[in-house]
């Protein structure tokens, strides 16, 4: 069972308003998109800690999130949001908007 230092991810989605209910959460994560520092989650029940990151795929492209601490409820948008600090501000990778030269070098 889980203890006040790890929650449930099907939970965590909810609580952070990344999905509408907890049945959505669950079906969303066993379909296997979601990573967790870097594994692939299929349980609903896997447990996350303060500290993680998530790899998540929304309809408005992937985010990567970094939990700063554990909601203890589904609380308003504002009180979700200061529980994550997103990784990925720019919407793409480090590499995506720059060109790169046949060696793999990028163009200055």
């Amino acid at each position: 069972m889980p203890g006040e230092d790890s929650l449930r991810i099907d939970k965590l989605l909810w609580f952070l308003r990344f999905a509408a209910s907890r049945s959505l959460a669950q079906d969303w994560v066993a379909a296997g998109h979601i990573r967790l520092n870097g594994r692939r989650i299929e349980r609903a029940s896997a447990l996350v800690r303060c500290g993680d990151v998530l790899v998540l795929p929304l309809r408005s492209g992937v985010k990567v999130i970094a939990l700063a601490s554990l909601p203890r409820r589904r609380g308003p948008p504002e009180e979700a949001r200061t529980c994550y600090e997103v990784l990925d501000a720019a919407g793409g990778g480090p590499l995506a908007d720059q060109e790169i030269e046949p060696e793999g070098l990028p163009l200055p």
